[in-house]
């Protein structure tokens, strides 16, 4: 057991059991002893520490809970980013499928009028004496075409095949079969009757002439129409 004198100028008793003492604190001034300067560094230490470790706590406590906000930020962020790429995404295809189908359409177009032009440059470019009975599809890329008829000549037949190259739509033009034979009509009459190849090919832009749809005198009279601008 441990006694403590607490009269000024007593004597202490001896202690029994472990002959051990505290060392007695006085921070007044009379005669006490003086204070221990270790045992008060090491409280104003404490002290310290725990109020620095409460400020550092309450720090990083802040600093969570600005990430937590700015992290459920990026989380919204990132939720309108996916649907603005599955929105762009679907446009995207669609976009895709649309360009697909329009160059599909001016495939077919491109080669709708072939056939109306092959026939045309073939008709404008028959002579006289000469008669067309067939025109007849051969392949394609280039397109080719096998014109069957008949002459009075070999000078009609050679006369074809020079109109038939100038043409700005045909060309490579090959004698295929060339036959004299009697005419059905006269027996004593003879005809040439022949065969030629010949491949279509669309020429440059630059190198067409185009011609209004409406000629000038049908313009002037839809213009001179009432409401007409």
């Amino acid at each position: 057991m441990i006694e403590v004198n607490l009269l000024p100028g007593g004597k202490k008793k001896a202690s029994k059991g472990l002959g051990f003492s505290m060392p007695k604190l006085s921070l007044g001034g009379g005669g006490g002893d003086t204070p221990d300067a270790y045992v008060l560094f090491f409280a104003a230490a404490a002290a310290i520490g725990i109020g620095y470790m409460g400020w550092t706590f309450m720090g990083v406590r802040g600093e969570a809970e600005e990430l937590q906000v700015r992290l459920e930020e990026q989380r919204q962020d990132s939720i309108r980013f996916a649907t603005l790429i599955e929105q762009t995404n679907r446009l995207t295809a669609r976009r895709d499928s649309i360009a697909e189908r329009v160059s599909i359409i001016q495939e077919i177009d491109a080669g709708r009028f072939v056939w109306p032009h092959l026939l045309d440059e073939v008709a404008a470019a028959v002579p006289e004496y000469t008669w067309i009975q067939e025109i007849t599809y051969v392949g394609g890329e280039p397109l080719q075409v096998r014109i069957v008829g008949r002459a009075g000549s070999i000078y009609a037949i050679t006369n074809f095949m020079s109109r038939l190259e100038s043409s700005s739509f045909l060309r490579n033009v090959e004698p295929q079969t060339i036959q004299q034979v009697q005419s059905e009509a006269d027996q004593n009459d003879l005809v040439q009757i022949f065969e030629l190849l010949v491949t279509y090919e669309s020429p440059p832009l630059d190198e067409l002439q185009t011609v209004p749809l409406f000629d000038e005198d049908m313009s002037a009279a839809q213009t001179a129409a009432p409401g007409g601008n």
